[in-house]
């Protein structure tokens, strides 16, 4: 065994190997898939209306990091006492697929992979022949799957899947973060071949059954550095005094025929995925930035949802179906922006087009898109504006500033208009074709997306939290249902400004349920939509293509789809998007705490953004970059972690820290393999310095529902919307 800890790790797998508790008494089953600490005990993650289950290391039967459980619960959670819900493993059900990433390791005939993982405790042995065969040589990153873990081993055995590079070199690390999700860096030569073989002409045959919209005033509006451009916007002003705007989308689904090698690689990817510094796309080049890219000057194929709207933004008819569009001018976000401002300055320096028509159509557009976005919030949607944060990287991917980047009228216009486009479609489909509101029963097979209604025991809590921190909520405001939405908006507002604004939105987020895709219907929650798809990025979503085809069977009067086929599709679809959203989010994460490698020493403001037993997590001001403040580093009193109020407590000097709380710390560590900052606390500004009663910490009244600040690995909370330069250039835009 090659690592320094092999003995106390083999007593360990001794104790593993023959789990305590037994004799215990089973008071429930479950299964789940396992999220493993550094320590190698567990956590059973349950369906979202049950509590996880803590495992210890001797009771996990060797159950690794994503594997899939069956557990025994042997004691309930005592929420009045603190305890957690706690098991044993029975049965691994399967055993996670995706690699582990760590450093290729040899002595003599034997070799490892070393892992440097918060959840990957335990090193792999593989074969070392193979290994060498694939050309890895030791001191390099690897990637490696288990396939298995046999009691009388010391450690899991397993098999290369890919060979990274020399670690820290900016192409590794992200392949590495990449093989870690079991997400490709490149298409394979069959799929790029099927893709050139694509014809790309558009003749009489292509234009069968399209309505041709080539000669109406087409425009897209897309970031500077976009390659792709898959939404573009027509209009042109009526004789009645109303305007008539499409809705244009590239058809994708006119060029990738189902089951093709290019079809079947879209769908295992189920999304492109945004790096820090790269865009791993879910098409080949030839389709996302050639023949599905709206470029200027070049016919090209849509799907199209074409509205005719009062100057008052009332919706007075609708249309759906293919078309052709010819696009005069690509404007990006800052050049709509200066237009919209009518400012000269901005003109110039964004080089943006100077035409009258254009004029005209941007401001009407713009105009139209925010009585669009008012209307939505008066029906109830929730108003979220959290900070997004960006990375700029360098040529060689080294990360050198960190911002915020501010969304304008323009980017509100483009988003306005492709909400109406997805609910139109998704309201077509589901009152077949009605449009007057009803969801009708026979209603056609189709991929929606979902949105349901917040945690009512979180919203609670959140409640309780607020009134804490000054903010006047009526004691009869609502936790279910849509008015809600309108309570939650209003907490909101009143924090506008404040502090505490990041915080409440942080938890509001929290509390509510996460977007997904389904067959069933029950409305997107978030938007105050009843009916709602994703219908406008065939280039970068899956779910989008099966919209488009099922729109298109039923635009042609198809009969109905298999709704059990397309829910399986739906789910898949649904676990993609996450693994990419995690994928992301380690990219910048991995850049954040690059960036920060360099600051080693150096002091910062900074709000507190999460409190858990074992520290105090701090963002950094305005680079919001998060860290933790270990307790037992703080020197100058011993806290303790009042769960009941959400807040840590100095047990001699009865100090106490909340969320939201301004500090200053000094940036002591950063560690590049487990993608973690430790941060020192240097001062804590006068104003936080709250009285409270000289006595030990106070324990929970009553049982309530908990608001989980930090994952229980002491991972990065949620905080602000973070994402990288994409050098790719593809949009980086919101999952609603």
């Amino acid at each position: 065994m090659s690592r320094r800890n092999s003995s106390k790790k083999s007593k360990t797998l001794k104790r593993n190997s023959s789990p305590k508790g037994r004799s215990r008494k089973i008071l429930s089953q479950t299964t789940g898939k396992v999220q493993m600490t550094r320590e190698g005990s567990i956590f059973v993650l349950t369906p979202a209306d049950e509590d996880d289950v803590y495992v210890k290391a001797s009771m996990s039967r060797h159950a690794l990091n994503g594997d899939l459980v069956r557990v025994n619960v042997i004691r309930e959670a005592d929420k009045l006492r603190g305890k957690r819900r706690e098991g044993q493993v029975v049965e691994i059900l399967e055993r996670n697929k995706s690699p582990f990433v760590g450093i290729y390791h040899t002595v003599g005939s034997q070799a490892w992979v070393l892992m440097q993982s918060r959840n990957m405790p335990y090193d792999i042995e593989v074969d070392a022949e193979k290994a060498s065969e694939m050309g890895a040589q030791p001191g390099m990153k690897v990637a490696a799957v288990v396939d298995s873990w046999d009691r009388k081993d010391i450690c899991p055995k397993g098999h290369l899947t890919d060979v990274l590079g020399e670690p820290g070199k900016n192409d590794t690390e992200m392949h590495a973060i990449l093989a870690e999700f079991n997400l490709p860096y490149k298409f394979e030569p069959e799929v790029e071949n099927a893709a050139d073989k694509i014809p790309d002409t558009i003749g009489e045959k292509e234009m069968k059954g399209r309505k041709d919209f080539r000669p109406v005033f087409t425009f897209t509006i897309d970031p500077a550095d976009a390659k792709d451009f898959d939404d573009a916007l027509s209009f042109r002003a009526l004789e009645n005094g109303n305007f008539e705007v499409g809705v244009h989308i590239a058809d994708v689904s006119h060029y990738v025929t189902p089951g093709s090698p290019v079809d079947k690689e879209a769908r295992s990817r189920g999304t492109s995925v945004y790096l820090v510094d790269r865009t791993v796309p879910m098409l080949p080049e030839k389709l996302c930035n050639k023949l599905c890219s709206l470029r200027p000057d070049e016919d090209k194929l849509c799907f199209s949802a074409v509205f005719e709207i009062s100057p008052r933004s009332s919706i007075k008819s609708s249309w759906i179906g293919r078309t052709a569009i010819r696009s005069n001018f690509r404007l990006s976000y800052e050049q709509a922006q200066a237009i919209i401002e009518a400012s000269e300055e901005q003109m110039l320096s964004t080089s943006a087009p100077r035409s009258e028509e254009l004029k005209k159509a941007v401001l009407t557009l713009n105009s139209l898109a925010k009585q669009l976005k008012a209307k939505r919030f008066k029906a109830g949607a929730v108003d979220f504006n959290r900070p997004e944060m960006k990375v700029e990287v360098d040529k060689e991917g080294k990360p050198v500033r960190v911002y915020e980047k501010i969304s304008k009228e323009a980017n509100f216009l483009i988003e306005e208009f492709m909400l109406l486009a997805n609910r139109t479609v998704a309201e077509w489909v589901a009152t077949q074709g009605r449009m007057n509101a009803v969801a009708s029963k026979s209603a056609n097979t189709f991929v929606y997306r979902i949105h349901g209604e917040p945690n009512e025991l979180k919203l609670e809590s959140l409640k309780t939290f607020a009134k804490g921190l000054g903010f006047t909520i009526p004691t009869d405001a609502p936790t279910s249902g849509r008015s809600a939405a309108f309570a939650l908006n209003e907490l909101l507002a009143q924090a506008e400004g404040r502090p505490e604004k990041e915080v409440l939105e942080n938890l509001a987020l929290r509390a509510m349920a996460k977007a997904c895709y389904s067959t069933d219907n029950i409305g997107h929650y978030g938007l105050a939509f009843k009916f709602y798809t994703h219908f406008t990025s065939p280039i970068r979503r899956y779910p989008d293509l099966m919209v488009h085809r099922l729109l298109a069977r039923y635009l042609s009067s198809g009969s109905s789809e298999d709704k059990s086929y397309y829910e399986q599709e739906c789910q898949y679809a649904s676990e993609r998007e996450l693994v990419a959203a995690d994928a992301e989010r380690t990219s910048i994460k991995y850049k954040l705490v690059e960036y920060m490698s360099e600051r080693i020493g150096q002091e910062y403001e900074g709000t507190v953004s999460g409190l858990t037993e074992w520290g105090m997590y701090v963002q950094t001001e305005p680079e919001k970059v998060e860290g933790m403040i270990a307790l037992r580093n703080i020197r100058s009193d011993f806290f303790e972690f009042d769960e009941a109020h959400y807040r840590l407590v100095g047990r001699r000097s009865h100090r106490i820290y909340i969320l939201g709380d301004k500090v200053r710390i000094k940036v002591a560590s950063a560690n590049l393999e487990q993608r973690t900052l430790d941060y020192e606390l240097v001062e804590t500004l006068q104003e936080n310095e709250r009285p409270t009663e000289p006595a030990a910490v106070k324990k929970p009244g009553k049982a309530s529902a908990k608001l989980s600040f930090k994952k229980r690995s002491g991972a990065k909370s949620s905080g602000s919307k973070t994402s990288g330069t994409k050098a790719s250039g593809s949009k980086s835009k919101k999952r609603k």
